[in-house]
């Protein structure tokens, strides 16, 4: 834009500079035909006052003879028409408009150079902003007003360097953020682990230390011992599964899912803590129901959801899990009978390591990956829940 700018610029003192030179010489011409006209018409008058007898006609057949090319008289008194004119007084005005052409053309190349060294020098300003742009961006400052509203070459290219800086910038937030966030979590995985690595401990210590524990106690703080470390792997599995999403390493496949034969698969994998509490498992559901989702995938979200429901149910309780569908969604309802949810507390539980009382015995990892599974695979999570009234989960997915 802006080497279009100073060509435009260069063509109109072009054009000015030929129009002046037009004007300058047809004025000396213009002069100069006026002078050899006065010159001319003296010299007849001094012929006819010499010699009345010559005829005007004799006289105007010289002047308008074309092949008058004698150049001998002249010579003799030292004037050569083919380089200088006849009269002092048409020489001077050749001199004048040589010398006048001289001015203009001097005139247009200082004018010419002033152009491109103002344009240049701006130039090389505007390249000096940019370059202490880019040592400030290198200096990790992020914070310079460099956006341009012009549409010149190095606005362009100001402007690049502003999205660069913004792309830097959210960069090192990111980064930051990061950090902080792989702290928290390194700090809640290790506040996490060291309760039943403690119990582990106490329990190992009491079955080295008494010698004389019964066979049924041994046994079981070895069944303790056992739970916790399942609960530890249950924690290392699940934190694996997290960075897989925070990473973006997790690729969802789009399988036809038969909601029945999965419902089935997650009543299998809780069927061991549903036993252990005595909790009933119902299941309603119209076996010809199908969602595109990734199986896998989804029998880990509905597997953590049931579990955690179950894990906050009365012993002896019940989890009822209902399938719905309409046209544009199909409804997975799961409802506990436990303990219920304080309304302070219901907006944290999908976050990550969270907890509803110190006397929660899960990890707070459970829920956090079920609702990054369903999202991502299109659907969305929603819960209610009373104190002492129970839970309710409601999983919706989008009919395609």
């Amino acid at each position: 834009m802006k080497n279009k700018k100073i060509n435009i610029i260069l063509i109109l003192v072009s054009f000015v500079f030929a129009i002046a030179l037009l004007i300058t010489n047809n004025y000396y011409l213009r002069k100069y035909e006026y002078n050899h006209n006065v010159v001319i018409n003296n010299i007849i008058n001094n012929i006819k006052n010499k010699d009345p007898d010559i005829e005007d006609k004799e006289i105007i057949d010289i002047l308008n003879d074309k092949n008058l090319d004698d150049n001998d008289f002249l010579l003799t008194y030292g004037i050569d028409i083919t380089k200088s004119s006849i009269s002092l007084s048409g020489e001077h005005i050749k001199s004048s408009l040589f010398v006048m052409n001289i001015v203009l053309l001097i005139s247009f190349s200082i004018l010419i150079l002033f152009i491109v060294y103002f344009f240049n020098k701006k130039k090389d300003n505007e390249i000096k902003k940019l370059t202490h742009y880019l040592e400030e961006i290198n200096r990790k400052n992020y914070k310079l007003d460099i956006l341009s509203n012009k549409e010149d070459d190095i606005s362009i290219l100001q402007n690049e360097i502003y999205k660069t800086m913004v792309m830097l910038r959210e960069s090192a937030e990111n980064s930051y953020s990061d950090k902080v966030s792989i702290k928290n979590s390194l700090s809640d995985i290790s506040h996490q682990l060291k309760t039943p690595l403690t119990s582990i401990s106490i329990m190992l210590d009491n079955i080295i230390d008494d010698e004389g524990m019964s066979d049924e106690i041994r046994r079981e703080f070895i069944l303790d011992i056992k739970r916790e470390i399942t609960n530890i792997n249950f924690l290392v599995l699940n934190i694996l599964k997290l960075s897989k999403f925070d990473t973006n390493t997790v690729t969802f496949n789009k399988d036809n899912i038969n909601i029945f034969k999965l419902l089935q698969d997650v009543k299998k994998n809780v069927d061991v803590i549903s036993d252990l509490k005595d909790v009933i498992i119902k299941i309603k559901c119209d076996k010809s129901i199908n969602v595109v989702g990734d199986y896998k995938w989804e029998v880990e979200a509905i597997t953590n959801i049931v579990k955690n429901s179950i894990e906050h149910s009365k012993d002896k309780g019940e989890v009822d899990i209902e399938v719905m569908e309409n046209n544009a969604f199909t409804i997975i309802t799961i409802k506990d009978y436990g303990i219920g949810i304080n309304p302070k507390n219901l907006k944290h539980i999908f976050e990550r390591f969270y907890k509803v009382s110190e006397s929660d015995t899960g990890f707070g990892i459970g829920l956090s990956l079920a609702k990054m599974i369903i999202e991502t695979d299109n659907g969305s999570i929603n819960v209610k829940s009373k104190e002492n009234d129970g839970t309710t989960f409601e999983i919706k997915y989008k009919k395609y």
